[in-house]
């Protein structure tokens, strides 16, 4: 476990060094610890960064997290709900229609996203917001994780006792379902969220405004033209650390719902 943590926090621990930095003392100094003026330079990088063509960055940075917050839990959502139906409801064709969505699944996400701009092509919608929102509201994976919990954590009983009690199908999912199924629909969301915001292919492929840019997309370009505008490595770097900070927060900010989610389910 150390080895591996060792591993994974490295990269991060190094973008952090590197991202206070400048060009001048980032090959004059030790790679892997802070320099003199660590301090200065990280606040002068911050204030090129959020400065820099007119402050692009924090749009490519709001862009991202519209894309993925918004669509990550539309798509929690609609993937909950299906899940739900697959497990609860008994109808012709629901194992073809899950085994779709297993196919689904197995197929990367960058084997679509030609076939996804010939369609947008055809309705012109290319180069516009809706191209990667409409696309990442769709999660094969959380269909087949919210159908499997849904399966095995909410009881027929209960959604028995709530339609005895008078309730619909829409309102025991929303008040009776959707509860017993949070730890999972927490789970979904994550990976939508780090899915959607790590998405580079599809956006590179369906826009041209870079107004519309998520932060991936975005920095590439800016790393792009690094061998042209060399002073463009540190806003890179810089740029790379303040884009997985919402990342962090995500997790940290909804680990909690873990423990609570399946200590409610225990109980009830």
């Amino acid at each position: 476990m150390a080895v591996f943590t060792v591993y994974f926090l490295l990269p991060i621990f190094w973008l952090l060094v590197s991202s206070t930095k400048t060009t001048s003392n980032f090959n004059s100094t030790f790679s892997l610890w802070f320099s003199a003026t660590s301090l200065q330079d990280t606040v002068k990088n911050l204030t090129d960064l959020f400065t820099h063509q007119g402050g692009i960055y924090l749009r490519w940075m709001a862009n991202s997290i519209v894309y993925a917050t918004v669509a990550g839990a539309l798509g929690t959502v609609l993937a909950a709900m299906c899940g739900y139906a697959l497990a609860k409801y008994r109808f012709r064709g629901r194992e073809a229609l899950f085994n779709l969505f297993l196919g689904g699944v197995l197929v990367p996400a960058t084997a679509l996203a030609l076939p996804l701009f010939l369609i947008f092509s055809q309705v012109q919608l290319t180069d516009t917001f809706w191209s990667v929102f409409l696309p990442s509201i769709v999660s094969p994976f959380g269909v087949y994780l919210a159908r499997i919990y849904a399966a095995s954590s909410v009881p027929d009983e209960i959604i028995e006792a709530a339609r005895i009690d008078g309730s619909g199908e829409v309102r025991t999912f929303f008040t009776v379902a959707i509860r017993l199924m949070s730890p999972a629909l927490v789970t979904v969301f994550l990976f939508q969220f780090v899915a959607i915001w790590n998405n580079f292919f599809l956006p590179l492929v369906m826009l041209r405004n870079s107004s519309l840019f998520p932060v991936t997309l975005g920095l590439y370009t800016w790393n792009s033209s690094v061998s042209q505008y060399p002073d463009l490595r540190t806003l890179v770097l810089i740029g790379s650390f303040v884009s997985i900070i919402p990342l962090l927060i995500a997790f940290l900010s909804l680990q909690r719902f873990w423990r609570s989610g399946l200590g409610s389910g225990a109980v009830k």
